[in-house]
């Protein structure tokens, strides 16, 4: 298995629940396991992180071991994987930012929101500084990640000290001068991809203004129709209405959420960000939305894009260019020539794309593993056997590789950093150090 976050975690737990007699070797680019739990959640966000307690009694199972700080297509390739396993699975997930392809999106002061969200939740292989400098701020989309990186830009660094952040970050939010931040979507309330609790939070904070404006309360045919199909749809639109009628409050910093503006150009001078400009929208009946020729320019100093996540191309296995995924039938891997490429199985989102919340790869990976366990009489047995075959191989590359125990010492590390200032966990951010504590 490449990829030791939930998807790949996941479906180990499939496997091994199996009748199938198995042992399972999650390898993880990372010194620390979990992927997007430890480098894709915001730290305010403790409810989510706390899934790790159920991947953590997966990963402790007999029959499946943790191989961390092993970089797949560097510091192994493929056919080298397979001579010691019958199958290979690959849940590297999506970490890239999805492009977007309007004017000005590559001044300085334009970014991505994975890069932020890397930065915030001290990814090992980002730089510890991140540039806030903008007092008014855009972020483009209305899904969770959004939300998130809003909601961090708005809140001052003393509510988030309480969470797991690095003390750079702390230092880097607590200098930010930022007073609003503006959310912008392309369509209505009612097509929304924000759950409801993720929105409700926004107004948590007692230095925020959360400030939805009336004249953005609009439905059509299909946005009714959409309300009573789902009730979370419905509780997402209340909350809005809500907040849209009340008067405003007096918190120092706003966060002001924004529809039917398509972002249509970003605004610069002397290569720098200095505003954005939006096309009004109106919907179409049907829930979609067409523009109105009508564009308004927004004071802002920064734009973040959070319009989803990229899975990036991996070395020796065919890639969808334009779906981000790498193409596959069932889980099972296909060649370009739409052939099933033998033992070579995906699953999470660079199966199927960076869509759904973390728990419906459980449901990937059920379809992936089936694949898997239909193929295995016709699977080509490994060339190495034995369990330790591959820490050898390992060993004698001069592969610092980190293991299940080490996680166990630096999950001990991290929360006695958090005891010694009062919290419950503060997270290593360098490599190095992520790798000498797992070590030993």
């Amino acid at each position: 298995m490449v990829g030791a976050g939930p998807a790949g975690i996941y479906a180990a737990d499939i496997l091994d629940k199996s009748d199938a007699d198995v042992s399972i070797d999650l390898f993880e680019r990372m010194p620390a396991p979990f992927g997007l739990i430890r480098y894709g959640v915001a730290p305010d966000h403790p409810r989510i992180k706390g899934i790790v307690t159920a991947l953590e009694k997966v990963l402790s199972k007999p029959n499946i071991r943790l191989l961390g700080n092993i970089d797949y297509g560097t510091d192994i390739k493929l056919d080298e994987l397979r001579e010691f396993y019958d199958a290979v699975i690959f849940s590297t997930g999506a970490s890239a930012d999805r492009a977007l392809d309007i004017p000005g999106i590559d001044l300085d002061g334009s970014y991505g929101a994975a890069d932020f969200v890397s930065w915030y939740d001290g990814h090992p292989d980002v730089p510890r500084t991140w540039p806030l400098t903008a007092s008014s701020v855009a972020v483009l989309g209305v899904g969770n990640v959004a939300l998130d990186v809003a909601r961090v830009l708005a809140k001052t660094a003393d509510e988030l000290l309480a969470t797991d952040i690095p003390d750079n970050v702390y230092q880097g939010l607590k200098a930010s001068p930022v007073t609003d931040v503006h959310v912008f979507g392309r369509r209505g309330p009612a097509q929304a991809k924000f759950t409801p609790l993720e929105l409700r939070e926004l107004d948590h904070s007692p230095n925020v203004e959360v400030i939805v404006y009336p004249e953005d309360i609009e439905f059509d045919d299909g946005s009714i129709a959409a309300l009573r199909a789902s009730k979370q749809i419905d509780m997402v639109v209340k909350t809005l209405q809500e907040w849209a009628i009340r008067e405003p409050g007096t918190r120092p910093r706003r966060l002001h959420l924004h529809f039917f503006h398509s972002p249509a150009e970003v605004l610069g001078e002397d290569g720098k960000v200095t505003g954005l400009r939006t096309e009004r929208t109106e919907l179409t009946g049907d829930g979609n939305v067409r523009g109105t020729g009508e564009f308004h320019d927004w004071d802002v100093q920064a734009v973040y894009r959070a319009v989803g996540y990229l899975s990036s191309h991996l070395p020796e296995l065919p890639f969808d260019h334009v779906a981000g995924v790498v193409p596959n039938q069932a889980g099972r891997v296909l060649d370009l020539d739409e052939n099933q490429l033998p033992g070579v199985y995906v699953t999470g989102w660079i199966k199927r794309g960076p869509v759904g919340l973390i728990g419906h790869t459980k449901g990937d990976a059920a379809e992936t593993i089936a694949s898997l366990l239909a193929d295995a009489p016709t699977l080509a047995a490994p060339k190495f056997a034995s369990p330790d075959a591959i820490l050898d191989f390992l060993e004698a590359r001069g592969i610092p590789f980190t293991n299940w125990d080490g996680w166990g010492r630096l999950d001990a590390h991290e929360k006695a950093l958090g005891s010694a200032a009062g919290r419950e966990r503060v997270k290593v951010v360098e490599r190095e150090e992520l790798t000498r504590i797992s070590r030993g």
